[in-house]
C-alpha cells in the first residue's frame, strides 16, 4: 500500500466512525432536550460532511501530473481544509444561536445521564481517530489529514468540558448552565475554525515555510560539500505531500559543467534521502566571480590557483542567506 493509499484509507475509516458518531449524538439529543449535547451533534455534522470531503480532496490530490497540473493536484488538500475551516466556523455560530434561543425559550431537559455517557464514549473515539489521523498527516506531510485530525481532537477537548458542565446542569438542575455550555463551546469551536483557515489560507498563498527551510538549511550544513560556497535564493512550494524548491548553488568559477552537475546532484541526493523522494528540485549554478572572489575566505576548495584571500572557515547555511536572493547580495 503507497502513501496515497494509506491516507485515503484512514480518511475512509475516519468517515465511518464519524457517521456512527453522529448519529449516536443526536440520538442523545433526542433523549435529553439538552442544548449543550445539540453543541456536540452538530459539530459532528461538520465531522462527517468534512470528512467526506477530505476523502474526496485525498483521492483527487493521488492524481499523476498531467498537462494541464504539471505540478500535481496537491492543492486540493489546501482547498479540503479550507472548506472544512469554513463549514467549523459556520457550526460554531450556530451552536451559539441555538444557546441564546434556548436562553429565553427554555425546554425541559430529561435522560441527562444517559445523554452524558453517550457523549462521553463519542469523545473518547473522536480523541483516538484525531490523534491518528494527525500521526498519519504528519508523517506523509497531508494537510487535510492533520486539520481533520486537529478538528477532531478539538472536538474531544470540548466534550471533557461539555461532560464537566453537563454533570453540574445534572447534579443542580440549573437550566442556564446548558445556554451557557452553548456560548462557551461554540466559540471555541469558531475560534478553531478561524484558526484552520488561517493556516490554509497561508499555504495556498505559499507563505514560506520557515521550519521546513531551516530543516533543510540544518541537513545540508550536516553533509554539505566542502567545495559549496553557498547556496542560496531558496524557495519552495508545496503541492499535497511534494515539495517543488529552486535554489542556487554558488561554486568555484574554473569547475566546467561535468563537475558542476555532479556537485549539485549531490545536493539533490541529500535532499532526496531526507525527504523521501517528495522533492522536485531545480538548481541553478552561480561561478564565485559574481560576486568578486569575496567569499575566498569560506571557500573549502583545495584546488583552487586563484585565491586572493586564505581560507578561514565555510560559512555556515542559515535561514537568511539560505532565501537571499542574488539582490539582496549584492547590495
Amino acid at each position: 500500500m503507497n502513501e496515497e493509499q494509506l491516507k485515503q484509507k484512514v480518511q475512509g475509516w475516519i468517515v465511518s466512525i464519524s457517521s456512527l458518531i453522529l448519529i449516536g449524538k443526536f440520538a442523545a439529543y433526542w433523549l435529553t432536550n439538552s442544548v449543550g449535547i445539540l453543541t456536540d451533534a452538530m459539530e459532528s455534522i461538520v465531522n462527517v460532511v468534512a470528512g467526506f470531503v477530505s476523502l474526496y480532496s485525498l483521492h483527487w490530490s493521488a492524481q499523476p501530473k498531467d498537462k494541464s497540473h504539471p505540478f500535481g493536484h496537491g492543492k486540493m488538500e489546501q482547498i479540503s481544509a479550507s472548506v472544512e475551516g469554513i463549514l467549523i466556523t459556520f457550526a460554531g455560530l450556530l451552536i451559539v444561536y441555538e444557546g441564546i434561543l434556548h436562553l429565553f425559550f427554555p425546554v425541559g431537559i430529561q435522560k441527562l445521564d444517559i445523554g452524558i455517557y453517550i457523549v462521553a464514549f463519542s469523545g473518547l473515539l473522536n480523541y483516538l481517530m484525531g490523534w491518528y489521523s494527525v500521526y498519519i498527516g504528519k508523517r506523509y506531510n497531508s494537510m487535510a489529514l492533520v486539520a481533520g485530525g486537529k478538528h477532531l481532537q478539538s472536538d474531544t477537548y470540548s466534550t471533557i468540558g461539555l461532560v464537566a458542565g453537563l454533570l453540574v446542569l445534572y447534579f443542580t438542575g440549573i437550566a442556564w448552565i446548558d445556554s451557557a455550555l452553548a456560548f462557551l463551546f461554540g466559540g471555541i469551536i469558531i475560534i478553531t475554525g478561524i484558526s484552520i483557515l488561517r493556516k490554509t489560507i497561508a499555504n495556498l498563498l505559499d507563505k514560506a515555510d520557515e521550519a521546513l527551510l531551516n530543516d533543510m538549511a540544518s541537513e545540508l550544513n550536516e553533509k554539505r560539500s566542502a567545495d559549496w560556497i553557498d547556496i542560496h535564493n531558496a524557495k519552495v512550494i508545496k503541492y499535497g505531500n511534494f515539495l517543488y524548491m529552486d535554489c542556487d548553488l554558488t561554486l568555484p568559477w574554473f569547475y566546467t559543467i561535468e563537475k558542476g552537475h555532479q556537485e549539485g546532484a549531490l545536493l539533490r541526493e541529500i535532499l532526496e534521502k531526507k525527504y523521501a523522494d517528495r522533492i522536485q528540485l531545480t538548481i541553478h549554478l552561480d561561478p564565485c566571480t559574481v560576486f568578486e572572489q569575496a567569499k575566498c575566505r569560506s571557500c573549502g576548495c583545495k584546488t583552487c590557483k586563484m585565491r586572493r584571500e586564505e581560507f578561514v572557515a565555510i560559512e555556515p547555511i542559515t535561514l537568511a542567506t539560505f532565501i537571499e536572493n542574488t539582490n539582496e547580495r549584492d547590495h
